[in-house]
Parts: C-alpha cells; sequence; structure tokens
C-alpha cells in the first residue's frame, strides 16, 4: 500500500519516488529515476522523466512535461500547458542526451498558462511567470516577467500580490511583507 495516490489510468514505473500525500491525477506517467516530493498534484496528462526532481507542494496543472533536467523547488506552480525544454539544439537525426541542460525554478515560484521556459535558465524565488511568456534568461527572484521573449515588468510578493514600488520600496498591501529594491533585485525586509 502506498501513501500517495495514483488514479487508475495513470502509470507509475518501478524506481520513481514519490511523497507521502502526493495526488496523480488522469493519464499521467511517472518514469523510473523520477523524484517526486510530498504534498504534490499532478494534474491530467503530466509526463515526469527520468531525473526530473520535483520538490514538495509543488502543483503541476494538465498537459506539461518535466523532462530530465528540470528541477522544481518547493512550492511552484506550473501552470496548464507550460512547456520546459532540456536541449538548447535538439534534432531528432542526433542524439543529445549528454547535452541536457538544466533548468531550475526556485521555491514559491509560479508559470502561467502555455509559458515556455527554455533550458538552462533558473526563475528565482516567488518569481511570476505570465500567460504565454517565453523565457530565455535567468529571471531574478519576485519578478513578474511577461511578452516574447520574456522581460520584467514589475515585482511580486511572496504572497502573489503585485507590488508597486515608491522610491525603491513596497509594502505588499495583503499581507504586509516589506520589500527594498536594489539593482536589478527585490528582497525582503
Amino acid at each position: 500500500m502506498t501513501d500517495y495516490f495514483v488514479h487508475e489510468s495513470s502509470y507509475v514505473d518501478d524506481g520513481a519516488r514519490i511523497g507521502k500525500g502526493t495526488r496523480i491525477w488522469h493519464f499521467c506517467h511517472v518514469m523510473s529515476g523520477a523524484e517526486i516530493g510530498a504534498g504534490c498534484s499532478l494534474g491530467q496528462n503530466v509526463v515526469v522523466m527520468p531525473g526530473a526532481k520535483i520538490g514538495n507542494n509543488v502543483k503541476i496543472q494538465n498537459n506539461v512535461s518535466i523532462y530530465e533536467g528540470v528541477v522544481l523547488e518547493d512550492d511552484v506552480f506550473c501552470g496548464p500547458s507550460c512547456v520546459f525544454t532540456n536541449v538548447s539544439t535538439p534534432r531528432s537525426h542526433i542524439s543529445r542526451r549528454e547535452e541536457f541542460e538544466r533548468t531550475l525554478v526556485r521555491r514559491g515560484a509560479a508559470i502561467g498558462a502555455n509559458a515556455t521556459i527554455v533550458c538552462g535558465v533558473t526563475l528565482g524565488e516567488y518569481a511570476l511567470v505570465g500567460a504565454g511568456a517565453v523565457v530565455t534568461s535567468d529571471v531574478p527572484a519576485y519578478a513578474l516577467m511577461v511578452g516574447v521573449p520574456a522581460r520584467r515588468v514589475g515585482w511580486m510578493c511572496r504572497c502573489g500580490e503585485r507590488l508597486h514600488l515608491a522610491g525603491g520600496r513596497a509594502t505588499c498591501g495583503r499581507c504586509g511583507t516589506g520589500y527594498l529594491e536594489g539593482e536589478r533585485e527585490l528582497r525582503p525586509v
């Protein structure tokens, strides 16, 4: 008996590690060598490849593939049909397995529906990537990213509210957390 839930239409291969309380819904495939933490939710049609690492309390919505080289830290949110890659120059007739690039999504970051995260980048803590954005370079912690290619258009609180800075400072209207803006960075105070 397991201490996680797997819908009858899904497959979990031997050798996959899955934490307590995780829920794996319809038509998913978790492959051998994948690591999924506790309290996660994998929506319909999610694939987790060997070597992928998913932290605790991660929410992955429908139609997302987590490829080898992708690391999702705790509390990450992946919106419906968001896309990860793991090779910069793919070719079907050339094996690039030795060229898989690491993509790191830091704690609490959220990725909107249909956004694309090109391999080899890091999304900072509590960053928010808007729906349909294409991330091609590293994203600072707390950044609000939109567009193609994605560009920073603001800052976000860890609770998910957009921040409004005045004089390089902001206080979240929802949770009261204070922030100080530095050169291309934001940090809680």
